[in-house]
This record gives structure tokens, sequence and C-alpha cells, in this order.
């Protein structure tokens, strides 16, 4: 990965279906952009609730710019049979902020270790090819405070340099969450602390 590249990662803003069938059996894959493991929760729990006779709802989900936070579960298929080809796709289109959720209807035949393996990574695989990949800029948060007469000039410095404003409480005395581009922290944190009374704190 270049250094530029790594200043973005990938991950899907909308949902997408895909179907695969094998020997009777029906697996339906569907993405959904997620950020926590509870509103994953709140997912899986939707999609239970919409096929409430399907025989398995396996998953996977990786979540945060680097991907360090993730978790497979195969729901009552062999150890190692679904959640992990699941996450195993999504790994290798290097998406984050992502759930892949696959339902099985079992059609009466059995598919064997290897044949589950295919089935769910197939349907995984289907279904992240149906959802459009988005390059999102990695962004870096601050707190910074400044007087009130500050303000103009510290949100023209922000907003000229790609930053945004997350929160603000406007006062005498201004409080103000700041997100910018990752590679961009060190120039505007520079640009701000050269202005008389400001003061920046990590978050």
């Amino acid at each position: 990965m270049s250094e530029s590249e790594s200043y973005y990662y990938y991950t899907v803003e909308q949902s997408a279906i895909a179907e695969y069938k094998d020997r009777g059996s029906r697996f339906i894959a569907a993405t959904f952009p997620v950020d926590s493991p509870v509103a994953f929760k709140k997912i899986h729990q939707m999609v239970k609730q919409q096929h409430p006779k399907a025989h398995h709802h396996c998953f996977a989900y990786r979540i945060g710019v680097d991907g360090a936070v993730f978790r497979s579960g195969d729901d009552g298929e062999p150890a190692g049979t679904a959640g992990k080809p699941i996450l195993g796709q999504i790994i290798s289109k290097n998406l984050t902020n992502v759930a892949v959720i696959v339902t099985r209807y079992f059609g009466g035949i059995l598919l064997g270790t290897s044949g589950l393996i295919q089935a769910y990574k197939q349907s995984a695989s289907f279904a992240l090819q149906s959802t459009p990949v988005v390059r999102k800029q990695i962004e870096t948060s601050f707190l910074l405070e400044c007087d009130y007469l500050k303000l103009d000039e510290v949100l023209r410095i922000i907003q000229s340099n790609g930053g945004n404003v997350i929160q603000k409480q406007i006062e005498l005395f201004c409080s103000i969450q700041v997100a910018v581009p990752a590679f961009r922290s060190t120039e505007i944190r520079s640009l701000l602390n050269a202005l008389p009374g400001i003061t920046l704190r990590n978050i």
C-alpha cells in the first residue's frame, strides 16, 4: 500500500442482496454498512425477523478504519464452515465498516464441510460484488478552545483545509470538536497553534 493510500479506507454505504443455490439449499447473502457491534446486533435481529423459517443466519463483520474490530459466527453450522469464509471475503476485498449476513434455507441434502465453505464464501462474494465500494478519507479528531473573537478565523482554517466541525459550543469562550484529514492533521494543527489564545486537546 502506498503512503497516500494509507490515508484512506474502503467501505460500503448501501445494502445489497445476492442469492446462491446448491443442491436444494438457498443462501441469501446481504451486505450492510455498519459502524459498531451494537448496530450490527440490531441488523442481525432484523434479518432473523425477515426470515423466521430459515435454518441459519451466519455472519461476519469488520469495523474501524484499520479493520481491527471483527467477528464471525456459524449459527449452528459446523465450526469454521460459514462465518470464517464470509469474513475472508470481506478481508480479501479490503473492506471495513461492513457486515455480511448469509441466511440459509436447508434443502434436505447435506453439503459437507467443503460444500458449506464454498457456499458461504460464494454467497458473500456475490453480495459484496453487488455493493458499490466507496473510498473514504481517514480523519483525526481533536478539541479546540478559543475566544469568540477568533472563531471566524479558526473556522476558516479548518474548512479551507478539508476539516469539519463535529460539535461546537459557542460562548465568549468557544469549545469545538473538529475532524480533519489525517494526512493534513499536523499542518492544520500548526496553523491553529500559530493563533494566539488557541488551545488544542486530543480526544
